[in-house]
């Protein structure tokens, strides 16, 4: 049995094919009657456009390649949900790919995208080497969405205001009366952006003999390694600000483990207000950096691009707000 055409569409509701042509393209030049008509025979005759018949003729594949630097981070979640839900509503299709695998296996991260014939790419989080995005946004649209890295001419990026996040934090902390406040910092430039900024808050009260900063990778085992260091001081702090959400859960199981109870002993704050942080059990305070809105604008950028908006890039800073919960209190 063959499968349905387009002429078999158009015959069954009674219109022309170039009709159904603009109803399946989700053209708004067609009266609502006829949509419906031609929506209800394709369901009926089990019809799906051929995509790549389409893609041929259009010269566009109507896909848009999303390069995760780690499929792990929970953080990512609500960003594509932004990011998907204005695509989807455009017409447009979302491709992963998982850039930390593709430089295990020597490729260029991008590679397994751009041999897909993707429309325009979205990269998310920080990458090794942003600048090599260049030629990439030479040919197709390009977004760095989460990530605060200098990009390319062309190139826009989407992130929350990392230096405003850590401010609220620090702001939230000192004025819960601690004073030995330390920051389990992460790398990059958005990890930076965050240290410098509660630094920085830290001076302007009066506190810069106070601050503690240790580097750490960003993950759980990096953040309970830290937290055990940091606790075995004499002077151990107060409270700790971890970079994100999953180095928190690992400054939570480090003072557990110590005997310290949260937040009477030890007050903690993460950042990125993940669905970690929304568990009941864990209920930590943390920074919610519009992580969703985020996806939402780098979506729109690259609908713009799309539709001719050139010339250089653009910065769109997302204002974060402190999620206050169970894991911060008054110092002891």
């Amino acid at each position: 049995m063959r499968a349905p055409t387009i002429r078999d569409v158009a015959e069954r509701a009674g219109v022309s094919k170039s009709l159904v042509s603009l109803v399946l393209r989700g053209s708004d030049q067609v009266r609502p009657e006829k949509r419906d008509a031609v929506l209800r025979a394709a369901r009926e005759l089990g019809y799906r456009p051929n995509a790549a018949a389409r893609s041929l003729s259009e010269q566009r594949t109507r896909t848009v390649g999303v390069l995760l630097n780690d499929l792990r981070n929970p953080w990512f979640v609500d960003l594509l949900d932004g990011l998907n839900s204005l695509l989807h509503a455009n017409g447009l299709r979302m491709l992963l790919a998982d850039a930390r695998l593709n430089r295990r296996t020597g490729q260029d991260p991008a590679d397994p995208l751009l041999d897909l014939r993707v429309d325009g790419l979205v990269v998310v989080g920080t990458l090794p080497d942003p600048a090599a995005l260049g030629q990439v946004a030479e040919r197709i649209p390009v977004v760095l969405a989460g990530s605060r890295e200098p990009a390319p001419p062309g190139v826009d990026v989407v992130a929350g205001d990392d230096e405003r996040g850590a401010l609220l934090v620090a702001e939230h902390l000192i004025g819960l009366g601690h004073r030995r406040i330390a920051h389990i910092a992460g790398y990059g430039a958005v990890g930076e952006l965050r240290r410098r900024s509660f630094e920085a808050t830290m001076r302007r009260h009066g506190l810069a003999d106070e601050v503690l900063v240790e580097p750490s990778d960003m993950t759980e085992e990096g953040g309970y390694r830290t937290t055990v260091r940091l606790l075995s001081r004499p002077d151990r702090p107060t409270a700790v600000f971890a970079v994100n959400d999953i180095a928190a859960i690992g400054v939570l199981s480090a003072a557990e483990e110590l005997g310290l109870r949260v937040p009477r002993d030890l007050s903690v704050v993460g950042y990125d207000n993940t669905s970690i942080a929304r568990l009941r059990h864990v209920w930590l305070t943390t920074v919610d950096n519009s992580s969703h809105e985020v996806g939402r604008r780098a979506a729109q950028c690259l609908l713009e691009r799309f539709e001719g908006a050139g010339g250089a890039g653009r910065v769109h800073l997302a204002t974060p707000t402190l999620e206050i919960r169970g894991s911060t209190a008054p110092a002891p």
